[in-house]
């Protein structure tokens, strides 16, 4: 009888069991928290930047430890500035240089413009005289001188045939006395000398007359042709050249002044430069630190390597930071678009330092970037509630948890239970006569992977996933 009512009772309790897989609905707690990564910093911390346009890097001398505490007054960084002194000592000749090369252009400028006038009247008047002169030459003077020159030869001959006729008289008179005193051979000696003199004249005459006739005066006509058309050459070109000869001076003066200006503005840079190169003090009591706090991040990376002595510090570029002391701290995080997006501002969560858990600290969300930064995510900035005995130094991190929705009585569903059709969400629910049919349900929001349901399902419920 026992085994029997045993045996009775199995399929009974088998039918109170739901079969594996099925989801009896209920009412429970249904939140959503969320937990950043956040960092303690101060909201404007001072950056260290040596704002100089004329030198590309300092090299540091000496540089305050990296999270040390500074007193007013401290110095915290110091540069070696002897590159930066020659640079200057050279500018400085440099521009002394280009000033007086601008000035000598300036004077070479006035000159061409003075003379301009005496260049040209004298191309002008060598162009006119030269061709004057090719045209008495060729209308006047070679004639002239061809005449001369026949005229020359022609009364040496003229002179040779009086000589002979002399000479011939003398012996004929002589010859006829039958006896030459030595008076008249003297006579006849000096005639005969002065008819040799003659012949010589006349071949002389005649050398010189083929030479004019055949050399000399066509060679004057090829020099005062070529000297008539250089001239007008000489002419032509300075007549373009003499212009243009005080426009490339003017664009010489112009930029001379260019040069200048750019070279006193380099100057002025690199005085601005050592300026900047000056020892930087703490302006008062607080924190050092190599690296830049800038948008929420602490950036340090390869910069950081070279803030020692010796390394070097590139301008217009924040090296290093300092934090007065006193400064208050906010804690800053960057949280996916999915986090950013379910933080309700003031909504404050639980705090934790590493290593002392064991203090109660909270953070309340103060505000939430609208849009994410370049690498998708979104800065929240939050206010700490420290203990007195363990307050944050500025680059220490912190857990926060928040809850950022809540619901005390809830129906949720695995997010797999629910399927997407083109009129919304449905579910698969158990009817009383065991069989199953969708049922549109509206879904609310979603923690981890559960979803709330807003309608559509009542405790109680089976679902069937």
């Amino acid at each position: 009888m026992r085994l029997i009512a045993t045996a009775a009772l199995l399929p009974t309790l088998a039918a109170a069991a739901p079969p594996a897989g099925e989801i009896t609905l209920e009412l429970k707690p249904f939140t959503i928290e969320r937990t950043l990564a956040a960092t303690a910093l101060p909201p404007a911390p001072m950056v260290l930047k040596l704002e100089a346009e004329g030198w590309p890097a300092f090299e540091l001398d000496s540089i305050a430890a990296h999270g040390s505490r500074v007193n007013a007054g401290d110095v915290l960084v110091s540069f070696d500035t002897k590159a930066l002194d020659r640079k200057l000592e050279d500018a400085r000749k440099a521009l002394d240089s280009a000033v007086l090369t601008l000035g000598q252009s300036e004077t070479e400028l006035r000159s061409l413009k003075d003379n301009y006038t005496l260049r040209a009247d004298a191309a002008k008047r060598a162009a006119r005289n030269a061709a004057d002169d090719l045209a008495y030459f060729s209308n006047t003077s070679r004639k002239s001188q061809e005449e001369r020159s026949n005229e020359a030869l022609k009364r040496s001959k003229q002179q040779l045939e009086n000589a002979r006729e002399e000479l011939r008289q003398l012996e004929k008179m002589y010859k006829a006395d039958d006896l030459t005193e030595d008076t008249e051979e003297i006579i006849l000696v000096r005639q005969r000398d002065a008819v040799a003199s003659a012949e010589f004249m006349v071949r002389m005459a005649e050398q010189d007359n083929r030479r004019i006739l055949d050399t000399t005066l066509p060679r004057q006509a090829e020099d005062f042709d070529a000297g008539a058309r250089s001239a007008s050459l000489a002419l032509g070109k300075s007549e373009v050249d003499l212009p243009r000869q005080i426009q490339l001076k003017e664009i010489e003066v112009a930029n001379a002044k260019t040069l200048l200006g750019r070279q006193k503005d380099d100057l002025a840079k690199l005085e601005d430069a050592r300026k900047t190169a000056e020892p930087i003090k703490a302006p008062a009591a607080g924190w050092f630190y190599h690296g830049v706090i800038e948008d929420g991040r602490w950036t340090t990376g390869e910069a950081v390597k070279t803030l020692i002595p010796h390394g070097s510090v590139a301008a217009r570029r924040g090296f290093a930071t300092f934090i007065p002391a006193g400064t208050p701290l906010g804690l800053v995080a960057f949280a996916d678009e999915a986090t950013a997006r379910s933080l309700p501002k003031d909504a404050t969560g639980a705090a934790t330092l590493p290593g002392r858990e064991d203090l109660a600290a909270t953070a309340t969300v103060k505000q939430v970037a609208d849009t994410p930064g370049t690498d998708g995510r979104y800065r929240v900035d939050l206010a700490g509630n420290w203990p007195a005995e363990a307050p944050p130094v500025p680059g220490a991190t912190a857990q926060v948890r928040i809850i950022s929705y809540e619901n005390p009585s809830a129906i949720a569903l695995p997010v797999s239970a629910l399927k997407a059709s083109k009129d919304g969400w449905t579910v698969t629910v158990k009817l009383a006569d065991g069989k199953t049919a969708p049922r549109p349900v509206k879904r609310g929001r979603v923690s981890g992977e559960q979803t709330e349901i807003l309608s559509g399902l009542e405790a109680g419920q089976v679902v069937v996933p």
